[in-house]
């Protein structure tokens, strides 16, 4: 078959695809004929060598849509349709960045629906990280208020759009000024540019700050992002699109102000399949239209791991087999 590995640290244009042997169905596990995947800023970090629990080689890919290929010992029928993400996928063992992927049947999820396989692709992590952070985590009700910290990410992007549906007042930040347009368009009640006076921009329209902060961004703006919260406030710290993994000089009894709540959402640990069902099902009913920024096929991976970190795509980045 056909896969991409990361044999070592590399640059996107280092990315080729080459011929490796279709994995050995095992009890326990499935072979998922991948059909399409979705393009993932952990991806980008583990193939510059910046995710040290990955051992290399490795076929990377967090997540995947495909068919059952071989059900294996698992209730599973051949050509369903279906879907895995996380959970030591592309980490601990090969994922989805290849023709087909070897799976614990435990971590594949059947899909009862017809979509087609790029918009399929795009919602596993993407929407579902913003669904649990939302509605499980922030656990966000309607007529709050809401700031997305990191509003054009693609997880971003999903968060402004399940806010809107349950009917929270969104306010999205960039630090882009040819991004805000874009996010007003898309449905967000106010775009904050994202610089030094952010938080003055904020209390100008909400002096006592907003109920609840989804915070994209990471270390180098959650100090700030707390101290934007009204009282019983919280934030939820879900991605990290740029600075350090580690915050230096945090003192919780100084930066998280009193009457205040901050947690995380982490998709790889707290995967809960009732929600995946729940956020597919919101889907349908709010009619929701996932944004597609490219699609690529799977020799143009580099291609897509390029425009990841040019961050000018406005939705997610797909690959196709």
């Amino acid at each position: 078959m056909k896969a991409v590995v990361l044999e070592k640290p590399c640059r996107a244009d280092e990315l080729v695809v080459q011929e490796v042997p279709t994995p050995e169905v095992k009890p326990g596990w499935v072979l998922v004929k991948i059909k399409a995947f979705g393009i993932n800023r952990s991806e980008i970090f583990t193939r510059k060598g910046d995710s040290p629990c990955v051992k290399l080689p490795r076929i990377i890919g967090i997540e995947c849509a495909g068919e059952i290929e071989d059900p294996s010992d698992s209730s599973f029928q051949k050509g369903q349709r279906v879907v895995s993400l996380m959970g030591g996928l592309g980490r601990e063992f090969d994922g989805s960045y290849a023709e087909y992927a070897l799976i614990p049947s435990s971590q594949v999820y059947p899909i009862n629906n017809d979509m087609d396989w790029v918009k399929l692709a795009a919602i596993p992590e993407m929407y579902y990280t913003a669904y649990a952070s939302l509605f499980d985590t922030l656990r966000l009700t309607k007529g709050e208020t809401l700031l997305i910290r990191g509003g054009t990410s693609s997880v971003g992007l999903a968060a402004l759009q399940l806010a809107k549906s349950a009917s929270a007042t969104v306010i999205t930040t960039t630090r882009n000024n040819d991004k805000i347009e874009f996010l007003k368009q898309y449905g967000s009640d106010f775009v904050l540019l994202d610089d030094e006076s952010l938080a003055e921009q904020l209390f100008s329209l909400f002096p006592n700050g907003v109920n609840k902060v989804l915070e994209l961004v990471g270390t180098i703006t959650l100090k700030d992002s707390l101290r934007i919260l009204s009282e019983h406030g919280i934030l939820c710290m879900t991605g990290i699109l740029g600075g350090e993994w580690v915050l230096e000089n945090f003192e919780p009894m100084v930066d998280i102000p009193s009457g205040r709540y901050f947690t995380q959402f982490d998709s790889g640990v707290n995967f809960n399949k009732k929600l995946l069902d729940e956020l597919f099902n919101h889907i349908e009913q709010h009619k929701i239209k996932v944004p597609i920024a490219q699609v690529f096929s799977l020799d143009e991976i580099h291609k897509a791991h390029q425009l990841m970190e040019n961050n000018t795509a406005n939705g997610k980045i797909v690959v196709v087999n």
